[in-house]
């Protein structure tokens, strides 16, 4: 079941938003946390950088087979460019 939150946000000087501390909690954002900020039209979305990558992942994996490795067929064109060198 999906849960939603909302803050409201005030911009400071130079741009910076303070994140409210249960928000933070939430998404077990730490002081120093990296994070991915997408905009897309008018919306944009703050997720710590571990969240972020695992959701490429899974959208990636939609659409190759669970037995191909990208890492081992990219390494094996790389050789493959690298011979014809």
């Amino acid at each position: 079941m999906k849960q939603e939150m909302m803050s409201r946000l005030r911009v400071a000087e130079g741009g910076r938003i303070v994140i409210p501390a249960a928000v933070r909690e939430r998404l077990g954002m730490e002081v120093g946390a990296d994070l991915v900020l997408t905009v897309e039209d008018d919306r944009a979305t703050i997720m710590n950088a571990r969240a972020a990558r695992r959701r490429a992942q899974e959208r990636v994996r939609r659409y190759i087979s669970p037995d191909v490795s990208l890492s081992e067929e990219l390494m094996a064109e790389r050789k493959k460019e690298a011979r014809r060198e």
